[in-house]
């Protein structure tokens, strides 16, 4: 059992990501595979994230398994017209008990603001379901000395929407850290690296939020996690699991980060 879960309540999480990939045989293909490999009864909470037009599929393949089901953003509206976006309700409505909010490619790619992801973050608690809000800093900003003052401004801002509902709804969110310089690139965060910035990120919250709330809440590291690197970062104190992409792909793969998370 790592570090994260002895003494401090915190149930480990790993959500796989799987970005723009898999069609609905390969999602099928893909689940029975994982489910294959998983134990029956696992200490981690595992979650996956398909494309929008998987989510039901994979919600029937998984449904009383020991796997939730999460969707990679969401609309921060509920209805209207808003061609093109999928609310929270539809995504309870499929399923997903997790929404991934503000992935640094929905912020670097899609122009995501820090103001929008608080919307999001706020539309999928008050919808019921468990935010896994994201925050992270480039090469540039890490290079510059900035790594802390940016990534707790995006959290700062989360937190600020989080001021607004009852302490239940705190304390179900999710915060994980995703250097955007080691998302896809082969580069990780040394242990070390991640675990100053969870201890930071920890720290920030119980000084707005509470101590209470702080120590319960999950922070996730994404950032090329392998099977080869996952018990290293999974074993520091303030890291309770971890947000998956290219891993989560591979059933073996994901499955054996799963394991180092137990």
């Amino acid at each position: 059992m790592t570090q994260a879960s002895q003494g401090s309540g915190r149930r480990p999480l790993v959500a796989g990501n799987w970005k723009l990939h898999k069609t609905l045989a390969e999602t099928r293909a893909l689940l029975d595979d994982l489910l294959g490999r998983l134990p029956s009864k696992e200490a981690a909470e595992v979650v996956v994230a398909p494309v929008f037009t998987a989510l039901s599929t994979a919600q029937q393949r998984i449904a009383g398994k020991n796997i939730g089901l999460a969707a990679q953003d969401c609309s921060e509206q509920s209805q209207g017209a808003f061609t093109g976006e999928v609310s929270v309700p539809l995504l309870a409505d499929v399923g997903c008990t997790f929404v991934i909010v503000g992935h640094s490619e929905r912020r670097e790619l899609f122009g995501e603001t820090d103001e929008q992801v608080k919307r999001k973050v706020l539309a999928v608690l008050k919808g019921g379901l468990t935010p896994i809000a994201c925050v992270g800093e480039t090469l540039a900003i890490r290079e510059a000395g900035n790594t802390e003052k940016h990534v707790l401004a995006q959290l700062d801002a989360i937190i600020d929407g989080l001021e607004t509902v009852d302490e239940p709804l705190r304390a179900k969110t999710v915060i994980a850290y995703e250097p955007v310089w080691a998302i896809g690139t082969g580069r990780t965060a040394t242990p070390a690296d991640a675990q100053a910035v969870h201890a930071a990120i920890r720290r920030r919250l119980a000084e707005r939020l509470g101590p209470a709330l702080s120590g319960g809440t999950r922070i996730l590291y994404g950032g090329s996690v392998k099977a080869d690197n996952a018990a290293s970062l999974l074993a520091e104190p303030d890291v309770d699991g971890a947000l998956v992409g290219g891993a989560s792909l591979d059933a073996t793969a994901f499955a054996a980060i799963v394991a180092a998370a137990r």
